[in-house]
């Protein structure tokens, strides 16, 4: 071939390769990105091992749904997208969701304090509001680490077979008398303050918190087998059960002393349901795009000499870098990625770890759900994220 047509087709291949490239990371071409998408999960998962469920929404429909490996080992029962996890602390977002509507329903506001839901609560309760234990400002003690207190007579008490419930926690945060620090004033992240608040919705309303979501979040959504598990009192269908490895092998390691508590972690969901979710996100379905603001704008922090500026920053023993910053509403992270607006959670509990997050500028959602704790479901929904997301002109 002449130096020119050498030269012609090169270019044509080049323009080619760049054409399927695009192809490939465009969401109205579903082949192609589910192809993609699969390369991120199927090389890591075995098919006999615990495992991961992924789905991606784009534009109000559905782009990825699989499950990969088993939900239960011991009758191999395979994971699919009715396959209920324990969401951990994405639970909260649920719990949020259920105080907004409290206020929406003129039964709460986000001004009141602790101490006018709970009267005897101590004092230093009378200048917590909800706003601060929505957005991890209250400064309660950790009930985790006020369950190992050797001073208190506590250490040990509740075992994976004994474990807290939610009122022993408001319990033990009574026999306090004061918090970490003045509410407002610091950002930390507080298991505490969701507990609270699953028992405040169940006050104020004045039925049990898992039938407060029943009635006014699962139903209305058709999330038909999702729920806030209570032992002895509900059942979980298609279950996962958590594990961990240990060398080369699996334990199931689905219960620990903590996994009793609702507000902050102890709803089921599974792919099926929390597309219905995201939907409702989505669409503004429970309540309106006014009445959701609240939950999407980022906690700022009081000015005292305890901190500089008003932006929150991560505590020293947390999963981020120390003092880097935070930003929070409602039951959900609000930092962006890659310039695009997010609004995201996480969740870690015994046996599973889980992810959800939207992406609202460009209508994306991406859920993660593991019952093992080897590897991280953010860090694989970000990979995810990066086929997709396309930085703005």
């Amino acid at each position: 071939m002449t130096p020119l047509i050498i030269k012609l087709v090169a270019g044509f291949l080049a323009f080619a390769g760049i054409v399927a490239n695009a192809r490939a990371q465009d969401p109205s071409n579903p082949s192609a990105m589910a192809s993609k998408i699969e390369t991120i999960f199927a090389p890591i998962l075995a098919p006999n091992s615990p495992g991961v469920a992924v789905l991606v929404v784009k534009d109000g429909r559905k782009l990825f749904e699989r499950g990969y490996g088993l939900r239960e080992l011991h009758t191999a029962a395979k994971i699919d997208p009715r396959t209920n996890f324990r969401l951990a602390s994405c639970s909260k977002q649920f719990t949020a969701m259920a105080i907004m509507l409290l206020v929406h329903d003129g039964k709460l506001r986000y001004d009141q304090k602790l101490t006018d839901v709970f009267p005897d609560f101590p004092a230093y309760g009378k200048s917590i509001s909800i706003r601060n234990l929505l957005n991890h400002t209250a400064g309660l003690q950790d009930y985790e680490t006020l369950m190992e207190d050797e001073q208190r007579g506590t250490k040990g008490k509740w075992t994976n077979d004994h474990q807290i419930q939610d009122a022993e926690v408001l319990t033990l945060l009574e026999q306090t008398d004061h918090g970490m620090f003045p509410p407002g004033t610091q950002w930390y992240y507080s298991n505490s303050g969701y507990v609270v608040l699953g028992l405040i919705v169940a006050k104020v309303s004045g039925q049990p918190f898992p039938k407060f979501l029943r009635q006014r979040i699962f139903a209305p959504l058709k999330m038909d087998h999702t729920l806030a598990y209570v032992k002895g009192q509900n059942e979980i269908t298609n279950r996962a059960y958590g594990h961990t490895k240990e060398g080369n092998t699996w334990k199931q390691t689905d219960q620990s002393s903590t996994s009793a508590t609702l507000g902050d972690g102890g709803i089921y969901s599974s792919l099926e349901d929390l597309t219905k979710w995201a939907e409702a996100l989505r669409t503004n379905r429970l309540l309106s795009k006014e009445e959701m603001q609240p939950a999407l704008t980022p906690v700022t922090l009081l000015l005292t000499s305890l901190n500089i500026g008003a932006q929150p920053r991560w505590p020293a023993n947390s999963d981020r870098p120390e003092g880097t910053p935070v930003s929070y509403g409602f039951g959900w992270f609000l930092d962006p990625y890659r310039v695009h607006a997010r609004m995201w959670h996480y969740g870690a509990t015994m046996g599973f770890h889980s992810y959800i997050a939207r992406f609202p500028d460009i209508d994306l959602s991406i859920i993660v759900l593991c019952n093992r704790t080897d590897i991280s479901p953010e860090s694989l929904a970000l990979q995810v994220a990066d086929l997709l997301l396309v930085s703005p002109k």
